[in-house]
């Protein structure tokens, strides 16, 4: 069985179904768990352990595949083994996958036991960021960030289709189409406008601060050469190679119902390190990520917002705060 899908089952399995339900005509919105959430470095954060040892585990759906970051699997003495045939490529470039054997994994209150996840990342994210859970796992139920009251929770809706599922608001809700979900390669896009002009974005709480791509930026008439433009400090992935980066003035940021004037917003040349050479009969060919942008974490702080799997739809409502982080990210709580 393969590494990703036995760690999906293995944690799926461990969220019994049938909790609290919000009923709306035949809609039932069942939630499944309600993590406490917090900060660490601007990350997304709920506690677990491995083999005992306790994690920080960062939500991160940006991140097509759950995996164990590599400094973490060395602190924890876990066994690893290559991953042959299997890549991961990003921001900072390419980084070696690997696969470890978990005794047993906690998450939350739920445990799972016998698992193998992927082990990635050519640098330490600092303690505290241990495993990343993505797209992989996340995409099975409906999850909605919660965090003016630090809290995450994940959903599973019955009978909903055509139903609102913002339940704790019924006026000034947003809400936007996602695309089909890729089964191989699971992410949550969306449309947005930027100068209004329409690019995609992925919706990635795994990125600590929303960014776009250099090329789209210039696109909208924004470079490094244009005045108010500053530099920022660089952006990492889990590749090895920082990405230089920019903050620079835009006429005007739009999402679902939500329009914003006069924003500040981070750029960089992100994948410009993400290509990597093919072999065997399509050797010599370059594969690159094209993703316009990057709707992180800042976005998900000054928004409570759902994200409806289940419909492919996302909903989300202004909470408060700047919609874009262009200072230091706060310290953990």
């Amino acid at each position: 069985m393969k590494p990703r899908l036995l760690s999906v089952l293995c944690l799926a399995a461990g969220l019994a179904i049938g909790g609290e339900a919000i009923a709306q005509g035949k809609c039932r919105f069942v939630k499944i768990v309600d993590w406490p959430a917090r900060s660490v470095r601007n990350h997304i954060v709920v506690d677990g352990a491995i083999n005992g040892n306790k994690v920080g585990i960062t939500l991160d759906t940006g991140a097509q595949k759950s995996l164990v970051m590599r400094s973490a699997a060395v602190r924890l003495d876990l066994p690893r083994r290559d991953a042959p045939g299997v890549r991961m490529i990003g921001v900072g470039g390419e980084t070696k996958m690997e696969i470890a054997t978990v005794d047993e994994f906690k998450l939350g209150e739920s445990s799972a036991k016998g698992m193998q996840l992927f082990v990635a990342g050519e640098h330490d994210f600092g303690e505290g960021i241990d495993v990343l859970l993505g797209e992989d796992f996340l995409r099975r139920f409906d999850v909605e960030f919660d965090l003016a009251h630090n809290a995450v929770r994940l959903f599973q809706a019955r009978d909903c289709d055509g139903v609102s599922l913002a339940y704790w608001a019924k006026e000034n809700v947003g809400e936007v189409e996602m695309e089909r979900i890729d089964e191989e390669r699971p992410r949550v896009t969306v449309a947005i406008r930027i100068n209004d002009r329409p690019i995609e974005a992925i919706l990635d709480s795994g990125a600590t601060s929303s960014v776009m791509t250099k090329h789209d930026a210039a696109a909208a008439g924004v470079t490094p050469e244009t005045p108010g433009v500053v530099v920022g400090p660089p952006s990492r992935g889990l590749g090895g190679k920082p990405v230089e980066e920019w903050i620079g003035p835009f006429k005007s940021f739009a999402i679902g119902n939500e329009s914003i004037p006069d924003v500040r917003i981070r750029f960089a040349d992100l994948w410009k390190e993400s290509t990597y050479q093919e072999t065997g009969s399509r050797i010599g060919k370059k594969v690159m990520q094209t993703q316009p942008m990057l709707l992180g974490a800042d976005f998900l702080r000054s928004h409570r917002t759902l994200i409806a799997h289940s419909q492919r739809r996302v909903y989300f409502t202004y909470t408060g705060g700047p919609v874009f982080q262009v200072a230091r990210s706060p310290p953990a709580n």
